[in-house]
C-alpha cells in the first residue's frame, strides 16, 4: 500500500495517541472511577490498584509522546505479566481466556518501545 507511505509516521503517532487514550482510560476507571467499571474502587495497593496508577499515569505520558520509549517498555511488561498471571491460567487461548487485549497492549508496546513515539510527540519536540 504504497500511497500509505507518506503519512506512515503520523500513523505511528496516532497509534501511540490511541494506545495510550485506552490505557488512560483503564487508568481513570480504576483509579478515579471515570468511567465506572467492575474495576473501579480497586484497592491501591492492590495488584489492579498498582496496575491503575501504572496505566493511568502511562497513558498520559504516552498520549502526549513524553519518555515514551521507557514508558512503553514498562506498560509493555506489566500487560505480559497481566496477560500471564490473570489470563493465562484459565485456558491457552487467549479468545477463551479473556486475554486478547492484555496480549495485543503487550505487542504493541513493545512496537512503541522500539520504535518511539512518532513525529507528533514531545519527546520529538524536545530533541529536536
Amino acid at each position: 500500500m504504497s500511497f500509505l507511505d507518506n503519512v506512515s509516521s503520523f500513523l505511528l503517532s496516532l497509534l501511540r495517541i490511541m494506545t495510550g487514550l485506552i490505557l488512560l482510560q483503564h487508568g481513570t476507571s480504576k483509579i478515579l472511577g471515570i468511567p465506572q467499571s467492575q474495576m473501579t474502587g480497586v484497592d491501591l495497593t492492590s495488584m489492579f490498584g498498582i496496575a491503575g496508577i501504572f496505566e493511568l499515569v502511562g497513558g498520559a505520558l504516552l498520549v502526549f509522546g513524553l519518555f515514551t520509549r521507557p514508558v512503553a517498555f514498562i506498560l509493555s511488561g506489566m500487560t505480559a505479566v497481566a496477560y500471564f498471571m490473570v489470563h493465562a491460567p484459565q485456558g491457552f487461548y487467549p479468545l477463551l481466556n479473556g486475554g486478547e487485549l492484555a496480549a495485543l497492549f503487550s505487542f504493541v508496546l513493545l512496537y512503541l518501545a522500539a520504535v518511539g513515539g512518532g513525529p507528533l510527540s514531545l519527546d520529538r519536540a524536545f530533541r529536536g
